[in-house]
């Protein structure tokens, strides 16, 4: 695989990890918005705890793309430190 080719197949990860996040939101303001009206005209609130549930499983997923994927400028300079690290020490500390 040439560079120009990792560089595309990156690319296209990366785009698809996104994309896969912005259906996981519109899902969840969608189906959340339906169970926030049920359950304001039941008189009760117990959608909070789906919200905030499955707000936590949003979250995470979204750290996961937008900060730790492949190739994201977070993971890189993690990966950066690290190898400046083991070059310094000149042995492996594992």
């Amino acid at each position: 695989m040439t560079y120009s080719e990792d560089i595309e197949s990156l690319a296209r990860r990366r785009a698809k990890a996104k994309l896969g996040w912005w259906s996981h939101a519109t899902v969840y303001v969608a189906v959340n918005t339906v169970l926030i009206g049920i359950s304001l005209a039941s008189g009760r609130h117990w959608a909070v705890f789906p919200l905030l549930g499955w707000g936590l499983g949003l979250l995470l997923h979204g750290v996961s793309v937008w900060l730790f994927a492949p190739g994201n400028l977070v993971l890189e300079r993690m990966v950066d430190r690290e190898r400046a690290r083991l070059s310094a020490s000149g042995s492996d500390p594992w």
